[in-house]
């Protein structure tokens, strides 16, 4: 017992040692004219004028030896944007709080980005020295954090090496030193160094996670990772890197199972809950990922630290109780989503909007959207984008023409608005207006490949200028590859160019990978040009399940003459 005893009194005592120490004051009586001459240099900083503010405190600072009042000049000559006064403050602060630990930190900083390394050398190779053994791995640390600031990387990494040689024997040291090299982009060493931090300490969660960061190889990184967890099973930030890593690698199945291990070893944690929702979600496991986004909600609901808005969950939960045709019990998910988080409470408005009118009540839905007080522009045409949906789908196209028109008047740097409108001109059988408004979107933003596929597929669906239609969709299949209704718009261009093999290859991988009643209804015309109608029938009649009142099924039996 006596000597448990000593050894906690021992580690208290490190850090408390380690701990800020208050500056020492003096002895200054604050007598009238010290407190006139500080009222005034206030006032003065105030009313804008920082410099004779700023001249007044640093004199008093001098006169009285007072430490606080050489912050408080420093403070000025910050929020004045004056690098030079406010070093030269936190240097007089320095000399009169010499143990003062934010003085010191003030200074490293303003040192480090003027990349004056010289006197921060000498700083660190103090505080290292005097810092008791358990606290200097977190001295490190802090100097890794300025080191890194500096602009001349390379000198960063010189007086790291420099001030860490005496403690070579520490694993913190090395992980520094691979982090200073790394920004450095001397890779080799970067690599060296992590390996010999692993090497003394082969239980380190950081060692491991800092080897896998200077690697820069995200397939090594990955088996790193597994042959850590395999030794080191509750290693819990590594078998979240390696989760990460998978998920980033599209490796789904493997991810899900990195987060399920998690969760079994920590079952309210809401960052877990949360991914294996999403993991459930693309695995196209709808109820286990509604399992999880409610356990998310639950443990949400019941904290009262940390993270406490269930928002993100509650948003997702409507959406899955929507896609299964609950639209009470999407409604009911969205009326809980908090205002805190102004993006989420605008989303489940417009949602509540959308989910209304779906249930057949039009008008009220649109009330709901007029009732949303938008003030930012983006916002406003975001409510007018949900409103022309709205009457789209209701099949009220001319309205919803004339009212994205009005819309992009008054919001003409809304690509997205843009693109609405563009798709509701083609319906209403304006192209021109359609491609103008295309053109400015691509202009916009060069990288919107919707833009790109919804030009080239209304130029192919009309039978013109089908070279380039094909270099269009060709475009938008470059920036999203494998992106199942641009390989459909593929699909249909070289159907309409009379390629029926090449059309028919697209269209069945676009279908594998979404089995929607568009794509069934374009692959089902192609098979039909072959003389494959059979096949052709079974396919549209696939499409009539999923989608009764599909316009392009319709439309297509209408024009080939035959009927299901």
């Amino acid at each position: 017992m006596a000597s448990g005893a000593g050894e906690g009194k021992a580690g208290a005592d490190s850090i408390a040692a380690a701990l800020p120490k208050e500056d020492k004051l003096p002895a200054v009586e604050l007598t009238s004219d010290l407190f006139y001459k500080l009222t005034k240099a206030e006032l003065d900083f105030k009313s804008g004028q920082w410099q004779s503010a700023y001249v007044s405190m640093m004199v008093l600072a001098q006169q009285t030896r007072d430490p606080r009042l050489a912050r408080r000049s420093a403070e000025m000559a910050l929020a004045a944007k004056q690098g030079n006064e406010a070093l030269a403050a936190i240097r007089l602060w320095r000399e009169l709080a010499p143990e003062s630990d934010e003085a010191v930190q003030y200074f490293l900083g303003f040192a480090v980005l003027g990349d004056d390394l010289t006197e921060s050398e000498a700083i660190f190779v103090q505080r290292l020295g005097a810092a008791p053994v358990p606290a200097r791995g977190l001295v490190m640390f802090q100097m890794q954090q300025y080191l890194l600031r500096a602009k001349d990387k390379t000198a960063a990494l010189a007086l790291m090496d420099r001030v860490l040689k005496p403690y070579a024997d520490m694993m913190e040291s090395h992980l520094v030193l691979a982090q200073g090299a790394y920004a450095a982009e001397d890779r080799e060493r970067a690599m060296r160094e992590a390996k010999r931090a692993l090497e003394l300490k082969p239980t380190s969660e950081l060692a491991a996670l800092t080897m896998a960061q200077v690697m820069g190889d995200a397939d090594a990184a990955g088996q790193l990772f597994a042959s850590f967890l395999k030794a080191n099973p509750q290693a819990r930030e590594v078998r979240a890197a390696y989760a990460r890593l998978l998920v980033e690698q599209k490796r789904y199945d493997q991810a899900r199972a990195q987060f399920q291990a998690m969760l079994k070893d920590q079952p309210d944690n809401p960052g877990t809950l949360y991914a294996l929702g999403i993991m459930s979600l693309q695995a196209g496991d709808p109820a286990a990922a509604e399992a999880h986004f409610r356990r998310f909600v639950e443990v949400l609901e019941a904290s009262t630290e940390g993270e406490r808005d269930p928002s993100k969950g509650l948003v997702l939960l409507a959406q899955i109780a929507e896609e299964r045709g609950d639209f009470d019990g999407a409604l009911a998910w969205l009326d809980k989503v908090s205002s805190d988080d102004e993006r989420l409470y605008l989303t489940s408005r417009l949602k509540r909007a959308y989910l209304t009118a779906k249930k057949g009540d039009l008008e009220r839905a649109r009330t709901m959207l007029r009732e949303i007080a938008a003030v930012d522009p983006a916002e406003q045409a975001e409510v007018a984008q949900t409103e022309g949906q709205l009457l789209r789908d209701a099949g009220r196209g001319e309205e919803a023409y004339q009212l994205l028109a009005d819309a992009v008047q008054r919001f003409p740097e809304s690509p997205d608005l843009l693109y609405d409108f563009a798709l509701a001109a083609e319906k209403q059988g304006k192209p021109d207006e359609m491609e103008t408004a295309l053109r400015k979107v691509m202009a916009a933003v060069p990288e919107n490949h919707h833009a790109y596929n919804a030009l080239g597929y209304s130029l192919a669906d009309r039978g013109v200028r089908l070279d380039e239609a094909q270099a269009l969709i060709g475009k938008a299949l470059q920036m999203a590859p494998g992106d199942p209704y641009i390989m459909d718009s593929m699909g249909w261009v070289q159907f309409r160019q009379g390629k029926l093999k090449e059309a028919e290859t697209i269209l069945r991988q676009a279908y594998a990978l979404r089995s929607d009643a568009e794509i069934a209804v374009h692959l089902g015309e192609v098979l039909w040009q072959q003389g494959r109608r059979d096949e052709a029938q079974k396919l549209w009649r696939e499409a009539r399940t999923k989608d009764p009142k599909n316009d392009a099924l319709r439309d297509t039996l209408a024009r080939l003459n035959t009927s299901l």
